[in-house]
């Protein structure tokens, strides 16, 4: 007999939300939600209300970072807009045009070795990326281009995760051709270019158990490995899903279980020790699912560590899974 999918221990909905492109928490008890209209919503997970929503343009919100004294959100065509927190409001800092019409979501890499600096990773114009300061609007933003005439052709990039091994930062980063290039941040030197899989919509790794997984408009997910210290990335093992196209990949911290948001609304949890699928959630009926989060400590209400998924239904899931 199969077994039946699990349930989730609440769904967030507000009839003024509606379609949801991007997540993320704020110190485990709220979650931001990013929408196709272009607000934001917060949710107070203690209540399972939201407590306030404002319009931060008319684009859909492609992503969200939360830093413990600000917001970070990026808008379709690429502009980044920073807020701090205000009383019981979000303020607007400063706003960075973009020049990206692709899918290609921003990331923010919080430094553990040495500092604990801030970085904003966001896509640019053609194959470029720039590199942002987030606590310090006075530092320069680093422009990452590929521009080596020995390079093949790489297009727009697609998808990137920053990442820390032995100390120092790189950043992987995928382009529309199915070529993932490895950059050492504090050189701006590429170190390793090697093709993997074309149109890649997104990436995460995991430094500690130095393994990645990749998704794409296809029907497999594709993993990785770095050998070290050389940095050359190492294409692994291919996993089938039953329909094509994955928005979103996400490794848990706890380096248990990794998920996978795809575009029949399915989200997959596979273990992430021996990439077994482990449950396949059903609760996105209507439309892809667009984004994952999950919190870095227990929610109080639940009591366990909660993922959140939301999308094109208009609706946030919340999920105590293999904890």
């Amino acid at each position: 007999m199969a077994v039946l999918p699990p349930d989730p221990v609440f769904s967030l909905r507000s009839p003024d939300m509606g379609a949801v492109h991007s997540l993320c928490f704020q110190e485990n008890d709220r979650l931001l939600a990013g929408t196709l209209k272009g607000s934001v919503f917060l949710w107070d997970l203690q209540t399972n209300r939201s407590a306030l929503h404002f319009e931060v343009g008319s684009e859909p919100i492609s992503s969200l970072h939360h830093t413990p004294d600000r917001l970070v959100t990026q808008e379709k065509g690429g502009t980044i807009t920073m807020f701090s927190i205000g009383g019981s409001s979000y303020v607007k800092e400063r706003s960075i045009p973009g020049n990206h019409f692709g899918y290609c979501r921003s990331a923010l890499h919080t430094g553990t070795s040495n500092t604990n600096e801030q970085l904003l990773f966001y896509p640019c114009d053609e194959s470029s990326i720039g590199v942002l300061h987030v606590t310090d609007a006075a530092a320069p933003t680093q422009m990452l281009v590929p521009d080596d005439p020995q390079l093949p052709k790489l297009g727009s990039v697609t998808c990137f995760k920053p990442f820390e091994s032995a100390s120092q930062l790189f950043l992987l980063a995928g382009y529309e051709s199915g070529y993932f290039l490895t950059w050492d941040i504090s050189s701006g030197v590429i170190v390793d270019v090697v093709e993997v899989a074309p149109d890649a919509t997104t990436v995460d790794y995991d430094p500690v158990t130095n393994r990645g997984i990749i998704g794409s408009p296809s029907e497999k997910l594709i993993s990785f490995s770095y050998q070290r210290p050389s940095m050359q990335l190492q294409r692994g093992s291919e996993l089938s899903i039953k329909n094509p196209g994955v928005n979103c990949v996400r490794i848990r911290s706890d380096q248990k279980v990794f998920a996978s948001a795809g575009w029949d609304g399915r989200i997959r949890i596979f273990s992430w020790k021996s990439l077994r699928p482990l449950a396949v959630l059903t609760q996105h009926k209507q439309g892809g699912v667009m984004d994952l989060a999950y919190s870095s400590q227990p929610v109080s209400m639940w009591r366990a560590p909660i993922m959140a998924a939301a999308g094109m239904d208009g609706q946030i899931s919340l999920w105590d899974l293999y904890n």
